[in-house]
């Protein structure tokens, strides 16, 4: 079997794991998280009415010198702040199939810092 076939399946059965466990939570908006090799981005979604109601990403940050960690940090307190703005404290990370560790936990962590409950 194909080694890239084998990661696949690996990354699937995580991402249905983590589906699973927020469709229990599915009254709570859903903080959406996209890492690309170079940005990173976070929505938080409603899904009953099927709408976003806010987005940040790291494009919006000025010094794109910093590391990708501290980058993700800046975009986890952007997206709190957002969340704050149109009254939403309790969320649910929909991490996808990635790992909790990195960028995602550094974003997740920031957003916690900054008011968001996760």
């Amino acid at each position: 079997m194909n080694k890239r076939k084998i990661l696949n399946q690996i990354r699937e059965r995580r991402q249905n794991r983590v589906r699973k466990k927020i469709r229990q939570l599915s009254h709570r908006i859903r903080l959406s998280l996209f890492r690309s090799n170079r940005h990173i981005y976070a929505q938080l979604i409603d899904d009953k009415n099927q709408k976003t109601l806010a987005a940040a990403s790291s494009l919006e940050i000025k010094n794109q010198k910093l590391p990708k960690i501290k980058i993700a940090e800046k975009v986890g307190q952007l997206i709190a702040q957002k969340a704050k703005e149109i009254g939403v404290q309790k969320v649910v990370l929909d991490r996808k199939y990635y790992k909790y560790h990195g960028r995602v936990k550094a974003l997740a962590e920031a957003a916690k810092k900054n008011g968001l409950i996760i």
